[in-house]
């Protein structure tokens, strides 16, 4: 299930991205992306910290994306926010862990399944990039 954070995430980056060449300030993120100024504060810190966003300090600084938005995916931002797409550890391929319960994986259809659900989420999550999202004839932007 998509968090709270990662869909505040990815309204972020939109705004970010429809104001690519402009630092803007986290109160106007926040307003135009409708998310809690002090929750959309640490949504930046963690995409700054991946790289994602790049900020400057002072009176006219702000935020803006460090990579173009068509390069930046709805997977990354999702992985940046939630982690691994994988419904369970040992489907993931970033995050890989073994289930305790679990006598043999390699013949465990749950598992199988798992990786199955991954793949397919990862093939959309991963072809979708925030310029799509922003190019959607649905999207509405509140400025």
């Amino acid at each position: 299930m998509l968090s709270m954070k990662a869909k505040y995430a990815l309204r972020a980056v939109m705004v970010l991205a429809r104001n690519e060449r402009k630092l803007m300030q986290t109160r106007a993120i926040a307003k135009s992306a409708d998310v809690p100024h002090k929750f959309l504060e640490a949504i930046l810190s963690d995409l700054k910290n991946h790289g994602m966003v790049a900020s400057k300090r002072g009176m006219l600084g702000g935020y803006q994306l460090s990579r173009p938005a068509d390069v930046i995916t709805v997977g990354d931002i999702i992985r940046i926010m939630d982690g691994p797409l994988a419904p369970i550890r040992c489907a993931s391929v970033t995050a890989y862990q073994p289930c305790e319960d679990c006598p043999d994986e390699t013949t465990c259809v749950i598992r199988d399944v798992m990786k199955d659900v991954r793949v397919a989420i990862s093939g959309v999550l991963d072809q979708r990039t925030v310029a799509d999202l922003l190019n959607n004839p649905r999207a509405r932007f509140d400025d």
